[in-house]
């Protein structure tokens, strides 16, 4: 079984940066697509960004493309976020996921573990 832990998370203002890290173990980190969702109140959990295990392909949601890189270490089993411009609409809980498939899915089901999250707040 994998487990993730997600950290990096804080306030910051419009405008801002922050980058997220994601520490796993468990299983042979690069044989898993990996992923990060965000949750706001009320709101479902919604898919950011996603890497394959290789590292060569990744893929974003529309309302963060150009602003947010997602990148991954294999060597030390880490998968990071690099988020700038940030917007209020960037408030949420971020939580990092790993999945099976090759392809990147964006659909929470089509991922197996999941960390705790860690909180972004952007303040206007």
């Amino acid at each position: 079984q994998v487990q993730l832990v997600e950290s990096g998370g804080g306030l910051v203002q419009a405008g801002g940066s922050l980058r997220l890290s994601c520490a796993t173990s468990g299983r042979t980190f690069s044989r898993y697509t990996m992923g990060w969702f965000r949750q706001a109140p009320g709101k479902e959990r919604e898919f950011v960004a996603g890497i394959s295990w290789s590292g060569g392909s990744t893929y974003y949601a529309d309302s963060v493309k150009d602003r947010f890189t997602i990148s991954r270490d294999n060597a030390k089993n880490t998968v990071s976020l690099q988020m700038n411009s940030l917007k209020p609409e960037d408030t949420a809980v971020y939580y990092c996921a790993s999945s099976s498939w090759l392809v990147v899915p964006t659909g929470r089901s089509q991922y197996s573990y999941w960390g705790q999250g860690t909180q972004v707040t952007v303040s206007s």
